[in-house]
């Protein structure tokens, strides 16, 4: 798959083709591992390494989805961040987004702290207000790093939840912070659970369905983005090496993906996953799963993108893991699921400049190789290739033209080998 990028040379006038950003990625776990207490950093869990966020941009990925505790950044409610906890988070988020990368933060705690859920006594909505807004001060000046409120919130009532998510956002906006936010539901945010509702979990009336709930919800920047989760075994639960079937993921994103339209509202998959298992063998069932789904995704323009569920240094051999075997090395080896989701990231469209030195220049992108192309005569179609490929670097590309002859120019665009 490729494209082609035209720049018309005629006189001074330049034009070109522009896409909207699309967020493709991956979560990157470790950060969230162990248990929600404290504990001690290389022993219980870790924060995931450079060459990862590396390897997943060169594969033209544009974001990562960094789960943390609450707990450990925030030891007790209301007081401030543990330093050193405080250290690790910005020096990754630092290191990522300085190479052009989005970080979603996300608090990955299930709609709880030490296990108390949020809008209870134990955990009072002030709490986390008071939680999102210090993380925003931290964060506000970076404009690659979206606020993810909170992993899966479940067995809670919905509007519970809901009055959490307003006081959050309520609190980043204060700050001054314009930065994306993502919402998620309630009932683990599942796209396949949108529209239940007065479900009993636990001996808990969730009450009102999210597809009614989260219209309540009120952002003054009207910077944010509906989150959702889905999985493809028999209860998306994401805990079965099984996959229902090659059409499950669309089914049950398609009433989703109704609610957006109607209500103009725009979502994004923070999680999905087939087994590696069932890729490319077995009748490739998880393959075909995911490429419907993701085809599906990439047509309906009001899903802004998505993140692999998972990757990170310590999987091993979870049946989801996205973290490439012997990492660095000579013979290292992507797993089999990325050999179709490399497939759907999205190829960027260069904003191509002319430049008064008569120089074509644009910004190049990790994971893409760059080919300029010359052509005298559009009628004919006919076009040569001008200098050498470009591996995409993040760093801009300056072209020289030909001063003395009238051409077009276009720039072709791959995914690299």
């Amino acid at each position: 798959m490729k494209i082609s990028i035209l720049v018309f040379i005629l006189n001074i006038f330049v034009f070109a083709l522009v896409h909207a950003q699309l967020y493709v990625g991956v979560n990157l776990s470790g950060a969230e591992f162990g248990t929600n207490v404290p504990g001690t950093y290389s022993a219980d869990y870790i924060y995931p390494y450079q060459s990862e966020v590396n390897y997943f941009q060169d594969k033209g990925m544009n974001t990562i989805r960094l789960p943390f505790l609450w707990e450990r950044l925030q030891l007790s409610l209301d007081g401030d961040f543990d330093t050193n906890e405080l250290n690790r988070l910005m020096t990754f988020v630092s290191n990522a987004t300085s190479n052009g990368v989005m970080v979603i933060l996300d608090p990955h705690d299930g709609g709880g702290y030490y296990g108390n859920k949020i809008g209870s006594a134990e955990v009072p909505v002030s709490a986390f207000s008071n939680f999102w807004g210090r993380l925003a001060l931290d964060f506000q000046t970076n404009n690659r790093v979206i606020f993810g409120l909170m992993n899966e919130p479940n067995t809670m009532p919905t509007d519970q939840w809901i009055a959490a998510a307003n006081a959050a956002i309520a609190a980043i906006r204060s700050t001054g912070a314009t930065n994306l936010i993502l919402v998620p539901g309630n009932r683990w945010t599942g796209a396949w659970s949108w529209f239940t509702n007065n479900d009993v979990v636990n001996g808990i009336n969730q009450g009102r369905a999210n597809a009614d709930a989260m219209l309540d919800i009120v952002d003054p920047d009207t910077n944010y983005l509906i989150e959702f989760h889905q999985y493809l075994d028999y209860d998306s639960s994401g805990t079965h090496d099984m996959v229902v079937s090659a059409t499950t993921g669309v089914e049950d994103l398609t009433n989703a993906t109704m609610w957006l339209q109607t209500h103009h509202l725009k979502g994004f998959l923070a999680e999905y996953a087939a087994p590696n298992d069932l890729i490319n063998t077995n009748g490739n069932l998880g393959g075909q799963a995911l490429e419907y789904m993701l085809s599906y995704i990439a047509t309906n323009s009001v899903w802004a993108g998505w993140t692999w569920w998972s990757a990170g240094p310590w999987w091993g051999n979870y049946m989801f893991t996205l973290e490439p075997e012997n990492l660095g090395q000579a013979n290292q080896t992507d797993m089999p699921a990325m050999s179709v989701i490399k497939n759907f990231v999205p190829i960027p469209t260069p904003t191509l400049r002319l430049m008064p030195s008569r120089q074509i220049q644009f910004q190049s992108q990790p994971g893409f190789v760059y080919q300029i192309q010359s052509s005298t005569n559009l009628i004919s179609g006919t076009w040569e290739n001008s200098g050498s490929v470009t591996n995409g670097s993040g760093k801009i590309i300056n072209f020289d033209i030909n001063p003395n002859k009238t051409s077009f120019y276009r720039a072709e665009v791959n995914r690299t080998p």
